[in-house]
């Protein structure tokens, strides 16, 4: 099956990540091309080239405001983005509550370790 283009599917556009760091920058507030630059040091014409893409699937909205272009997040587009990435978010919580678990087990073995009366007499040595 041939992949579709960057310009087509929000998921492919979202799979470079100076996209994703632009997506995440935009989703506090509007900005201008120029703040996006600054603030995420990239060149220019990438900013350009990476908003583009991203209009183009409909992950950002631009306006014209005089001579300058404003750009923000379209979040009903990047919906789907993130229900896709929260089956995922069930699997890590899990997987992370079951570390915890294990440091918590860990941690209660040492102490008990720590308190045993061998331990004590090792220490009086």
């Amino acid at each position: 099956m041939a992949r579709a283009s960057t310009t087509s599917d929000a998921f492919n556009a979202v799979a470079e990540p100076r996209r994703r760091e632009i997506l995440s920058y935009l989703a506090t507030a509007e900005r201008p091309v120029g703040d996006i630059v600054a603030a995420l040091r990239l060149e220019q014409p990438s900013v350009s080239k990476h908003l583009r893409v991203l209009r183009n699937v409909g992950l950002v909205h631009m306006r014209c405001q005089g001579r300058q272009k404003l750009y923000r997040t379209n979040a009903e587009a990047i919906r789907p983005l993130h229900e896709w990435a929260g089956t995922f978010e069930r699997y890590w919580k899990h997987q992370l509550l079951r570390v915890k678990e294990r440091a918590e087990a860990k941690a209660q073995e040492i102490s008990a370790d720590l308190k045993s009366p061998e331990n004590n007499f090792k220490e009086k040595l």
